[in-house]
């Protein structure tokens, strides 16, 4: 009996350490800040979009970000930037053409909709509809009644929940999107910033008259 009630007590001690030793699954998120001269935009991103999330984080934490331009306003829709040639760029020169030489994967998750303070992927000309690496936007949109979502189901093919269609009834957004990118965050905090941004002058190629630049960190 001894000697079996030892052999249990090392299998136990031997199961708890193996437990010890794997690593834990955690749905914590990543929060970052967007800072700019209108303010702050505090925000989370998605486990859901691993590829994004990661990528997100690494131009977020060797500085891509910092300095680039809001480059991209359009009042009721979204605001757009990250563009790497914003950051020398003069007056009037048009923007939106930058990259970083390589592309992300489209990751759509139906669940992620393009919902007021969504941040989503700009996408390259390309049918894989694969994701810019450094340009990002964020969504202002505007309210879309249940039967406007309908006629846009009909068309794109995309399917909304009872919730989905109540987010765009309530809190508005850009669902004409919905499909086509990535959305992998969202602004928790500074939604009256975006608004702000989103009413800037702006010129014919819809980048503000004035420029607005930004510094982006991952919140520890």
């Amino acid at each position: 009996m001894r000697k079996i009630a030892l052999f249990m007590l090392v299998l136990t001690v031997t199961l708890n350490l193996s437990a010890m030793a794997q690593p834990k699954k955690t749905d914590k998120k990543i929060k970052f800040v967007i800072h700019t001269e209108y303010g702050d935009m505090k925000g989370v991103l998605y486990n859901e979009t691993p590829k994004h999330r990661d990528n997100f984080m690494k131009i977020i934490k060797d500085g891509t970000l910092n300095g680039t331009l809001f480059h991209r306003v359009i009042k009721d829709f979204m605001i757009q930037g990250g563009d790497p040639d914003s950051k020398n760029a003069k007056p009037g020169q048009a923007l939106g053409m930058g990259d970083l030489g390589y592309t992300i994967p489209l990751e759509y998750i139906p669940a992620l909709i393009h919902k007021k303070g969504a941040l989503a992927a700009a996408a390259t000309d390309n049918p894989a509809k694969a994701s810019s690496a450094s340009q990002f936007y964020i969504v202002q949109g505007k309210k879309f009644d249940p039967s406007q979502l309908d006629g846009l189901s009909a068309r794109s093919g995309v399917k909304y929940t009872a919730q989905q269609k109540e987010i765009y009834k309530t809190i508005g957004g850009a669902p004409h999107l919905d499909g086509n990118y990535t959305v992998f965050g969202e602004i928790t905090e500074g939604l009256d910033v975006l608004d702000k941004i989103a009413a800037v002058e702006c010129d014919q190629n819809n980048r503000p008259l004035k420029d607005i630049k930004m510094t982006v960190k991952i919140v520890e």
